[in-house]
């Protein structure tokens, strides 16, 4: 297509100095300025006093990430938002790192771009192993696309939010946007997109489960889709979607279940019927 395609990656301070060290074995890649994007820090918040958490032993535990929904404010507030605007950068695609199957697919980018949206979000069918993520809603007040988070639902609600019937599309955090309207929306909003806040109950040392119970204060980028008019969503194949979050994300991917195809993409086997194995493993046990 003769465009020069930018690639960018959204690092924290926890996961700068590795991005970087690894992608050294790149140097076309690591020595590009505009590779990195800063997200913010946040304190971590005590959940017994309402206070920013304190951690002696390793203070640096007292900070996290705000959430992916950051990416926003971090390009807006670097200054990076104006920068790709300037040199003529108009759809922005982004994915989750650990998500093997997001690939820049250019019939997904000429559909987005001749369906003149200014958000859209790639979703794929729930299976009974997606029910307790998040789900596309449609909201009655006003016909408005919204992602409901597990973290947003009332305990009561869970079942209603895990019936996969009902709720039938979860958001594989492929987005794609179109930067002027970004620049826009987030210029009339005093520079922020305004996402709903999620209060992830953690533990302030995430390795020691018996630390100090903390919230961190957190945004999904996926919410946005609520915040443009004419945002729209896509439902893609369950090839667009292989996290690595978990141990057992990792033992599904490494098996046959999976298999590298010849454009080197990985994909579900096409003896799966188009739906990957459940594989669940003791999360206190199998860390990654």
């Amino acid at each position: 297509f003769k465009t020069q395609v930018n690639f960018m990656l959204m690092n924290s301070f926890n996961t700068s100095k590795d991005t970087l060290s690894f992608l050294s074995k790149y140097p076309a890649l690591v020595e590009d300025p505009k590779i990195e994007l800063m997200q913010n820090k946040v304190p971590k918040i005590d959940k017994k006093t309402m206070l920013p958490a304190e951690w002696s032993i390793n203070p640096h535990l007292e900070w996290c990430p705000p959430g992916h929904g950051d990416l926003y404010t971090a390009l807006y507030g670097s200054g990076k938002l104006d920068a790709l605007l300037a040199d003529g950068i108009k759809y922005m695609f982004v994915s989750n790192s650990d998500n093997l199957g997001a690939t820049l697919d250019t019939d997904l980018l000429a559909y987005f771009a001749s369906a003149n949206m200014p958000f859209m979000m790639e979703c794929c069918t729930r299976t009974e192993a997606d029910k307790k993520g998040g789900h596309l809603a449609l909201r009655v007040a006003d016909q408005q696309l919204i992602l409901r988070e597990s973290a947003q639902c009332a305990k009561a609600d869970e079942p209603m939010f895990q019936d996969i019937s009902r709720h039938k599309f979860f958001n594989t955090n492929n987005l794609w946007v179109r930067l002027d309207l970004l620049k826009q929306l987030m210029d009339s909003k005093g520079g922020f997109v305004p996402l709903p806040t999620i209060l992830n109950g953690k533990t302030v040392d995430p390795q020691q489960d018996t630390s100090t119970p903390v919230l961190q204060l957190e945004t999904a980028m996926g919410a946005a889709i609520e915040c443009f008019a004419g945002a729209g969503a896509v439902n893609v194949p369950r090839s667009r979607f292989a996290p690595v979050k978990k141990c057992s994300d990792l033992l599904l991917l490494r098996s046959d279940a999976y298999e590298v195809n010849a454009a080197s993409v990985l994909v579900l086997s096409a003896k799966c019927g188009g739906v990957a194995p459940i594989v669940d493993l003791d999360d206190k046990k199998y860390k990654m």
